[in-house]
């Protein structure tokens, strides 16, 4: 492969040299993951196993989170501790209760 001396370029050419290294480096990442993955499979496949029971499943969403907190005025209304806190328990926590109260 022949030798480029970048000291000498000026500098439209080493940013355009500079961007088309990138892309290249981009592209051979994908292209050794994709050689990667293609040799995995073929050993699995050698061997009769499902890659899957190799490496797992992947993570994927999970099961459902159990119940912490419940409405006592209308127990349908629930409530995980995970994300926003939803109107009723907001609403009974400017009225003064604490979210304690509706542990369950």
């Amino acid at each position: 492969m022949a030798s480029i001396n970048v000291d000498k370029l000026p500098l439209k050419e080493l940013l355009d040299l500079e961007t088309r290294v990138k892309k290249a480096i981009a592209s051979a990442k994908i292209r050794e993951q994709d050689e990667f993955k293609a040799d995995v499979m073929a050993l699995a496949a050698k061997r009769g196993i499902a890659v899957g029971e190799v490496f797992g499943s992947g993570r994927g969403k999970g099961g459902k989170v159990a119940v912490k907190y419940r409405n006592r005025d209308n127990p349908g209304e629930t409530w995980t501790g995970r994300g926003r806190q939803p109107r009723w328990l907001t609403a009974a926590l400017k009225k003064g209760a604490k979210v304690a109260d509706f542990a369950v």
